[in-house]
């Protein structure tokens, strides 16, 4: 089948007149609407696993801006809830789990087959959006990569520089190893499962790669996206998978080749020409707009899109920002970069 989104064409290799466009985060805080639909929710989690509330806020950037593609709301905290981990949300502070620092901890750990129990309800999400998003949008699941999801495993909760995980890592590294290899199996059923539900592409997320350095980098960033996605393309061979090994810098270099990936997603750490003399040459790649210019908005942001488009547009590219949208954004910024990729 000839495929006709832009975003499934820019993934398999497709140089567009236009990038496709869409946004980490771009449902949430920063849009009114969210805002009501997460109030009704009652807390996070609520909003995450009650399938008809996650498909509205889903759909609402759709509605509002018309980007090209669509990302399940869900958090990559899901997974190591399904696994047994304890997990709340506390607010203004953001998430807290029950922690692993003994081999005791980890044997209370579910086993990888009991995950689609607490997950089902993520399932519904991607399947009631495969029928409702528009015909040209793009549908994308996710999942944490298993370096990031186990620094919050390990930790209990976010840290400044992922000490604890990289504490258990040098101190008990049969345990640590351990951690790992049970969240990449269980991410590969987990997104195995959003593909069979109706996701067009998957996004593994690896927000603190950038904290693992030389040889951890390999066995710990590398390794584990070469396995979940050898696995996930045994099984979809036709499903294009964006890996976002965060900070990686000099590391982002040969990446895509390494693990399998059909897309890197960059940061806003390289700049949008290195990336396209050292990155885009083996495939497609997203980002990179700083996430404060939908704050500030004015003619930096124009002038920073049109650079990134510019810098990329001799090759695959989805334009996107360098990480997520935060709170303080204002909706009309995000409608300027819209405009401004889309020559408006």
């Amino acid at each position: 089948m000839t495929q006709t989104k832009k975003m499934m064409r820019a993934l398999a290799g497709e140089t567009l007149d236009t990038p496709p466009i869409w946004m980490m985060r771009q449902a949430g805080r920063y849009l009114p609407e969210y805002m009501a639909t997460r109030a009704q929710a009652g807390d996070f989690l609520s909003l995450c696993y009650n399938s008809d509330l996650a498909t509205e806020v889903t759909l609402q950037p759709i509605r509002r801006y018309g980007f090209d593609a669509a990302i399940l709301f869900a958090d990559i905290l899901l997974l190591p809830q399904a696994l047994g981990a304890d997990l709340w949300f506390v607010t203004g502070e953001g998430p807290r789990l029950s922690t692993i620092q003994s081999q005791a901890d980890f044997d209370k750990l579910k086993d990888v087959s009991e995950i689609h129990e607490t997950l089902n309800p993520i399932y519904d999400t991607v399947s009631k959006l495969s029928r409702e998003l528009p015909s040209e949008t793009t549908l994308i699941g996710f999942a944490g990569a298993p370096w990031t999801v186990a620094t919050y495993m390990i930790a209990g909760r976010g840290t400044p520089d992922q000490g604890p995980a990289h504490k258990l890592k040098d101190e008990n590294p049969a345990l640590f190893d351990q951690v790992i290899d049970l969240i990449t199996a269980g991410t590969i059923e987990y997104l195995s499962k959003q593909i069979e539900a109706g996701a067009e592409t998957v996004k593994l997320f690896d927000s603190w790669a950038g904290s693992l350095k030389g040889a951890d980098f390999d066995k710990y960033a590398l390794e584990p996206a070469k396995k979940i996605i050898a696995a996930l393309k045994a099984r979809h061979p036709d499903t294009p998978i964006i890996a976002f090994p965060r900070g990686a810098g000099e590391r982002y270099v040969g990446f895509a080749k390494a693990t399998g990936a059909d897309c890197v997603a960059l940061d806003d750490g390289v700049t949008p020409e290195w990336a396209a003399d050292n990155i885009q040459v083996d495939g497609c790649v997203q980002g990179n707009l700083k996430s404060s210019h939908m704050v500030t908005g004015g003619q930096d942001l124009v002038n920073e899109t049109r650079r990134i488009v510019d810098a990329l547009g001799k090759g695959p590219h989805i334009f996107n920002l360098g990480h997520g949208i935060t709170p303080d954004a204002d909706p009309e910024n995000v409608q300027l970069m819209i405009d401004t990729v889309r020559g408006k």
